[in-house]
C-alpha cells in the first residue's frame, strides 16, 4: 500500500494506523501548492480531490477521505484491536466518534488557517470549538482512550486534529484530560515512529 501523505496534515491519522496495524506501507509526500508528489507524478490524476490522505492499494485502488482510510487499515489488521468487529454496536459508536471528529472539530479548525477569514469569524470558530473539544474532555475523564482502555483508529484521528491547536491559539492545556490524552498517545511507540517519518518532530 502507498500513503499519499502532506506533513502537518490530516493524513498524520491514517499513518499513525498503518504503524499501529504493523502493515507493509509507503509513504509518498504530496505538494499541496503544486499537486505533485515527490516521485514527480500529477497528485490530481491520483486524487481528484486533490487533498491527502489518499491510500492506494496493492491493485491500484485508490481510496480517499481520512475516516473511511483508518476503518479499512483496522479492518486489514483486526489483531490490533484499532477498530471493533464490523456489525457490532461498539463499531458504530466509533463510527460516530470518528463522524464527531471529522465534522465538528476536524472542520472546525479549517477557517482558522485562512489568512483571509474575518476575525468574527475565526473567535465564532474558537468558541465552537472550545464546545466541541469540552465534549470530547467530558468523555476522556477517568479513560485512556475515546472507548476505554483500549487504543482505537479513532484516538488517532483526534490526536492528529488536537495538535494542530498551538498553530491557531487554540489553547487545548484549559483541559486537563485532553492534555494527558495528547500526552499518552504521543508516547506510543507507532505515534513517535510517524513523526519522525514526517519530520514533525524537528
Amino acid at each position: 500500500m502507498k500513503l499519499y501523505f502532506a506533513p502537518g496534515t490530516c493524513s498524520h491519522s491514517p499513518h499513525i494506523a498503518l504503524r499501529e496495524a504493523g502493515l507493509p506501507f509507503e509513504l509518498v509526500r504530496v505538494d499541496l501548492k503544486t499537486k505533485q508528489t515527490a516521485d514527480g507524478r500529477d497528485y490530481l490524476a491520483i486524487n481528484p480531490n486533490g487533498y491527502v490522505p489518499a491510500l492506494e492499494l496493492d491493485d491500484g485502488t485508490i481510496l480517499t477521505e481520512g475516516p473511511a482510510i483508518v476503518q479499512y487499515i483496522a479492518d486489514q489488521a483486526p489483531q490490533s484491536g484499532l477498530a471493533p468487529a464490523n456489525g457490532t454496536l461498539p463499531r458504530y459508536q466509533l463510527q460516530s466518534l470518528l463522524g464527531f471528529i471529522n465534522s465538528e472539530i476536524h472542520k472546525g479548525f479549517s477557517p482558522l488557517f485562512k489568512p483571509d477569514t474575518p476575525e468574527a469569524t475565526k473567535a465564532a470558530a474558537k468558541t465552537h470549538l472550545a464546545n466541541r473539544i469540552g465534549t470530547i474532555a467530558q468523555r476522556l475523564e477517568g479513560q485512556d482512550y475515546l472507548t476505554g482502555s483500549q487504543f482505537t483508529v479513532a484516538d488517532g484521528y483526534l490526536y492528529t486534529v488536537l495538535g494542530w491547536g498551538q498553530f491557531v491559539g487554540v489553547d487545548v492545556s484549559r483541559w486537563p484530560a485532553i492534555t494527558a490524552f495528547l500526552e499518552r498517545v504521543g508516547a506510543r511507540a507507532s505515534v513517535k515512529a510517524a513523526r519522525e517519518a514526517e519530520g514533525l518532530n524537528r
